[in-house]
C-alpha cells in the first residue's frame, strides 16, 4: 500500500501533475466531522464586484455511506488502511466575457460557456500518516444543454440587471468526462489553533486537463481533520489561506469541446496561459451539526488577452 501511495504522490506532486475545478469541496479545511452530511456551495463574481470570467457556480453535495454502492467507486482510489467517505454532487459552472450585454462575439475576450456535471467522489483519511487522498469522476455536458443562458438571464431579469445577449455564441454541446485525484499532507498542527498542509491535484479529461501544487494554512479554533481520535469541539471558527500554482493542459470553457469543434468562437491553444496562480481565503464557522463559510478567490489571467478574475462564495451545510 505504501508503494502505491508513494507512486501516486510522485506523479501528483512532481510530474507537473492542477487545480481545474472551480468548486473544491474536498479540501481538508472544508471537512465536516461526519460520514453523513449535505452542503450547498455557491460562487458568484458579484461578491467581488464583477460580472465576467467565472461568473457563477453552484454545487449540491451529499456525503453518505449509502453511496458505497455507487458502481463508479470501482475506478476511484480507496486505500485499505484509510477511513473512507463516499459522496455524490451535482455541479454547475458558468463563464462570460466582460461585455456580456453585447450581441456580437467579443473577440479577444473569453467565450460564453456553461457546464453541468454529476460528481462521484471518495475521500480517504489516514490518521497515522496525516494524509488525505481523494478521487472523483465528473460526468456531464458543456454547452447550451447546461442551461447557462437561462440561468444568467433569469437572475439578471429578477435583479433588474443588464440582460446578457451573447449566449448564442457559447461553447457548443460536448461531453464532460473528467477524473480527478488529489493528495494532502499535514505538516504542522499547533494545539488546533494553527495548521499547515501541502496539497496537489491532477485533473484529466474533456473539461479540464491540468495540475496544481499548493498549500493551505488555517488559523483559529478548529478540530484537526487529520485526527479522528481526539476530543472534538462542538464550536469551531477559523480562517484559511490557500495559494495554488497551476499548470494548464486543456480548458474546454476557453478552447471548446474535445470532440465538437463547431463552436463559433474559442481561444486558440497558443493563447492559453499555461501557468496560473490562484489564491483562496475565507472564514468558516462550525457548530456540532451546522457549517457556514464565506470565501473569496482570485486568479491570474488564463489567456493572453484576458485579465485577472475574482469571485466569492458561500457554503452552507448540515450533518444528519
Amino acid at each position: 500500500m505504501m508503494k502505491k501511495l508513494s507512486f501516486i504522490m510522485f506523479w501528483v506532486l512532481f510530474i507537473n501533475s492542477a487545480y481545474g475545478q472551480k468548486i473544491d469541496n474536498l479540501v481538508s479545511y472544508r471537512d465536516l466531522d461526519s460520514d453523513r452530511y449535505f452542503r450547498f456551495n455557491y460562487d458568484n463574481d458579484y461578491f467581488a464586484s464583477s460580472d465576467k470570467n467565472y461568473t457563477q457556480g453552484y454545487s449540491l453535495e451529499f456525503i453518505s455511506p449509502f453511496f458505497i454502492k455507487n458502481p463508479v467507486n470501482s475506478i476511484l482510489i480507496k486505500p485499505k488502511d484509510f477511513t473512507i467517505k463516499y459522496g455524490l454532487a451535482i455541479e454547475h459552472i458558468g463563464f462570460t466575457p466582460d461585455e456580456y450585454e453585447l450581441p456580437d462575439i467579443q473577440f479577444g475576450d473569453r467565450p460564453f460557456a456553461a457546464a453541468i456535471m454529476i460528481k462521484s467522489a471518495v475521500i480517504g483519511r489516514s490518521t497515522d500518516k496525516k494524509l488525505r487522498l481523494h478521487s472523483s469522476l465528473n460526468l456531464g455536458l458543456i454547452g447550451p444543454g447546461a442551461f447557462g443562458e437561462e440561468m444568467q438571464v433569469g437572475i439578471h431579469e429578477a435583479t433588474g440587471n443588464t440582460i446578457p445577449l451573447g449566449w448564442k455564441h457559447q461553447i457548443k454541446n460536448d461531453l464532460v468526462l473528467n477524473y480527478n485525484v488529489g493528495i494532502e499532507k499535514q505538516l504542522l498542527n499547533f494545539s488546533n489553533m494553527i495548521a499547515m498542509q501541502v496539497q496537489s491535484n491532477l485533473n484529466i479529461g474533456t473539461l479540464f486537463t491540468n495540475a496544481s501544487v499548493g498549500s493551505n494554512v488555517i488559523f483559529g479554533k478548529f478540530n484537526n481533520s487529520f485526527n479522528s481520535e481526539e476530543k472534538k469541539k462542538n464550536f469551531q471558527i477559523y480562517t484559511y489561506a490557500q495559494p495554488i500554482f497551476n499548470v494548464v493542459g486543456y480548458d474546454a470553457t476557453l478552447q471548446g469541446g474535445v470532440w465538437n469543434r463547431k463552436s463559433a468562437y474559442t481561444i486558440s491553444s497558443n493563447a492559453i496561459e499555461r501557468f496560473t496562480f490562484q489564491f483562496n481565503y475565507g472564514v468558516i464557522i462550525h457548530t456540532k451539526t451546522l457549517y457556514f463559510e464565506y470565501t473569496r478567490s482570485s486568479i491570474t489571467k488564463e489567456f493572453s488577452s484576458g485579465d485577472t478574475a475574482k469571485w466569492g462564495g458561500i457554503r452552507i451545510g448540515f450533518t444528519f
